[in-house]
This record gives C-alpha cells, structure tokens and sequence, in this order.
C-alpha cells in the first residue's frame, strides 16, 4: 500500500511548486491509473458512444488534436506530458509527426521508454531547449493549470514557434461565478492554480497571441465523470483501497460531487483554447 503523510499532501496542495506538483502526480496519478486501468491522466470528454474512461479519454485527445490541426504539423512540443499517453496516440494517428514531450518530472518521462518519433525533455514549461523558431506547435494537454508564472510560458511558447505555429491548451479554469465558498473542498483539493477565464484570455493577448477559437467543453467533461464513478464506486474502491488508505477514496468521492456541483453552477469551467502568434505593436 502506498503511504501517503497527509501533512506532507497538504503542503504539497497548498505550495503547489514544481517540486510539490512531481510528489502529488507521483503520489496520486497511480490513482487514475487504477480507476481507468490506463495510462492516460486526463478527465476525459465523454459522449453515449464514450462513456467509459479511456474511451473519454482517447476522444478528448483526439477533440484537441483536430483544434490544434495536428494533422498538418510536423514538429509539435507537448508540454507537461504526463505519462505521454496522449503522444502515442497522436503518433499512431499522424505517423509524420515528430512530438517532444517536456515534462519536468522524470519518472513520468521514464514510464513510457523509447519509442519511435517521440523524444523525451526533462525540462520545466518555463524554459524550453528549443531553439527560436523551430516547432509549428506547443501543446498543453490538461497542464497550463500547473505552469507558473503563465506568462513565461506563454512568452516561451512565442519564442519557439514558428510565425504560423499554433500553441493549443486544454485546461480547467475558474469563471466570474467562481469564489472560494463555491469552490469548497475544490479549493484545496484541486491541486493547480486556479486561473480564471479572463486572466487565462488576458495572459495570452498580452503575450504575444491572438485566441482564434475557444471552447468551453465543462459539461461533457466534469458531471459525467462523476457519475461515472459514482455508478461504479463499489468496485473502483476495493482497486483503490488496495493500494491507497480509505481516506484518499473518501476525498476522491467528495471532491468529484464538489466537482459536478461547481461545473452545474458555472464555477468551474473546461476550456480548450487555439492560439496564433501576432507581433506586439
């Protein structure tokens, strides 16, 4: 069983720096791996045809990559990549596509070893070993909510990008409706920052881009994974008990039903957002 200091968690929740962010995705991402018996880390979007998790999950990679038009990139940069599930889906469905995967924790980069058109950079999302120019994408796939300062990676995503790159993000956002009684639980559970909509919008036009297409996908993506859980809560809590004490489960279960409240109340939002570069005038 995985022993988990419920002090060292908080902390961990509550700083939220790089070095805090690798212990929580070391500590927690097997979690997601056991209720969705895959590599993916993503809340999936989730439809009749996909409602079961990796299904909702392969479709949301597949919804980001026809906004980011990965069919015609070449050199695309995925940054935070998780487990890199995502890349290897990307690969087998665009095969002339070369994808580097950042991820600052290297025992996520390990997980997935060589694999063909795919190479791996243990590098933070704030400064990227990439030369001026030289990639037509910059991916976050459920990341940017992890990125801080978010300018400096708006700013370094502008500066490796060629003139007709895109830079393409998926990512939970807080709206206006947000405040910290709404959020609840989700205030200390939802372990990123909390960018709101309009600061997610300004950071971006003040840096270098213009956002030409926006989509708020919340409902498909918060409310149905709840109730996914919660029709299946009996069995994912004996997979989960198994390797993690009771009380991570319980969390788990209440920050879900916090979850789809927030997302019916417009607390929170989804947002998957496509980026092109303008020069400052």
């Amino acid at each position: 069983m995985n022993s988990i200091n419920p002090i060292e968690l908080f902390l961990w929740t509550f700083r939220r720096n790089e070095k805090d962010v690798v212990n929580l995705y070391n500590t927690l991402s097997p979690v997601m791996q056991i209720a969705t018996g895959g590599s993916m880390l993503n809340f999936g979007f989730w439809s009749s045809k996909n409602d079961k998790p990796i299904l909702a999950q392969n479709n949301l990679c597949m919804i980001f990559a026809d906004m980011a038009e990965l069919k015609s990139s070449r050199r695309s940069v995925d940054v935070g990549s998780g487990l890199s599930a995502p890349s290897r889906l990307w690969r087998e469905k665009f095969p002339d596509i070369q994808l580097y995967d950042i991820n600052i924790n290297l025992n996520q980069l390990s997980f997935s070893g060589n694999q063909k058109n795919i190479e791996f950079v243990n590098s933070t999302s704030t400064k990227m070993p990439f030369a001026d120019s030289s990639v037509d994408r910059v991916l976050a796939m459920e990341s940017a909510q992890h990125f801080k300062p978010l300018k400096n990676f708006i700013t370094e995503s502008k500066r490796i990008l060629t003139d007709t790159g895109l830079l393409v993000m998926a990512i939970p956002v807080t709206t206006e409706e947000s405040s910290l009684g709404k959020l609840d639980i989700l205030k200390f559970t939802w372990s990123s920052e909390h960018y709101s909509v309009d600061f997610l919008k300004k950071t971006i036009n003040m840096n270098g881009f213009s956002i030409s297409d926006e989509k708020f996908i919340g409902s498909n993506v918060y409310e149905p994974l709840t109730d996914y859980y919660i029709a299946n809560r009996d069995n994912l809590k004996k997979l989960i008990l198994k390797e993690y004490p009771q009380y991570v489960e319980k969390i788990l279960f209440k920050s879900l039903q916090k979850m789809k409240k927030a997302s019916k109340e417009k607390s929170i939002e989804y947002m998957l957002i496509k980026c092109h570069k303008h020069e400052a005038s």
